[in-house]
């Protein structure tokens, strides 16, 4: 190790994109040695390193890698989803897992209230015909007073909460387990209610881990509980919703619209009908990747490394067994 290095770091990055080498970790670099790779490096940099930041949150973790990762503490994820670095070797070892918690809550929650909003006021339709100059009056929907459920209680969950109870929603939370009284999200439900709550719902808002719990949990069942003039919203994780279910139901007008920022496959294929679906919204896994963000990520990143070095308690830590925040939940 470098002199005045008190800690290797290993970065895994993609080769390209938005987790492509991150760039202003000079703060990071003058207090350890860094080591930056992409998934193909991995098991080749892990030896002898004290910390692995996992920037590319599509990248696999193969079981080789903790074979040599003989002196391995601490991985990091610069993200708000653990599911890619929860293997079953760091789940069972004493390595410690952080997340990014705090860096995409407010982002995410705005994307969710614009999202409402551009498919109750009908916005598709508006620049569809501004851009075939057509004249075309209709009347729109109001978002106040309608019924929102968010499935996923944690950080992001609860500031998605608090901004749809802001423009007028009467907003139910799920998770875990039932409690009444919630500060940001009323009443909480627990999973097993999904179908007898969703016929009550206006809007369903995906804001969950993805666990075995998790997965799949909007199919072709829960959509046909909900209203025809229902709508779906999932900034969570693609697997939550089966594709092709969720797909057929729009097709079939039992569903009236949906805004993903997540999916299965992604970048998603060109050939999905999601593309033409005139009641959809698509966009990139982007919901909240604001300006800055990856200089929010760095910032996180190097106060929990000084922390580290200094002997501190880490912010962010992940129960591991159960996939969240120690202390706030993603429940």
């Amino acid at each position: 190790m470098p002199a005045g290095k008190s800690a290797t770091v290993v970065v895994l990055h993609a080769n390209s994109g938005d987790t492509a080498r991150p760039d202003g970790m000079t703060e990071v670099e003058s207090v350890a040695d860094v080591r930056y790779v992409t998934e193909n490096g991995l098991v080749e940099a892990l030896p002898g390193a004290d910390v692995l930041l996992v920037w590319d949150f599509r990248a696999s973790m193969p079981a080789a890698a903790w074979q040599v990762a003989d002196k391995l503490r601490w991985v990091h994820a610069a993200s708000a989803g653990v599911n890619h670095v929860l293997t079953p070797e760091v789940v069972a070892g004493e390595v410690l897992v952080t997340n990014s918690r705090g860096v995409f809550d407010e982002p995410m929650a705005e994307y969710v209230l614009a999202m409402a909003l551009a498919l109750a006021k009908d916005l598709p339709t508006t620049l569809s015909q501004q851009r075939e100059r057509r004249w075309h009056h209709r009347e729109t929907e109001r978002v106040g007073g309608k019924r929102a459920l968010v499935a996923g209680t944690g950080p992001i969950g609860r500031a998605i909460g608090r901004k749809l109870a802001a423009a007028g929603m009467t907003v139910t939370g799920l998770g875990r387990t039932h409690r009444v009284d919630d500060p940001d999200l009323g009443e909480v439900l627990p999973m097993s209610s999904l179908p007898e709550v969703l016929p009550d719902m206006d809007w369903v808002v995906l804001a969950a881990p993805l666990t075995d719990e998790t997965r799949d949990m909007i199919d072709a069942k829960a959509l046909a509980a909900m209203k025809p003039t229902a709508r779906l919203i999932n900034v969570g994780r693609g697997p939550l919703v089966v594709q092709d279910d969720l797909v057929a139901a729009l097709g079939a007008g039992g569903l009236a619209g949906a805004a993903l920022d997540v999916f299965v496959d992604e970048p998603l294929p060109s050939s999905s009908p999601l593309w033409d679906m005139p009641n959809v919204i698509v966009s990139p896994h982007m919901s909240g990747d604001v300006v800055g963000w990856r200089s929010e990520l760095i910032a996180l990143f190097h106060d929990n490394l000084t922390r580290y070095l200094d002997g501190e308690p880490l912010r962010n830590v992940v129960d591991k067994a159960r996939g969240y925040v120690r202390g706030k939940g993603t429940s």
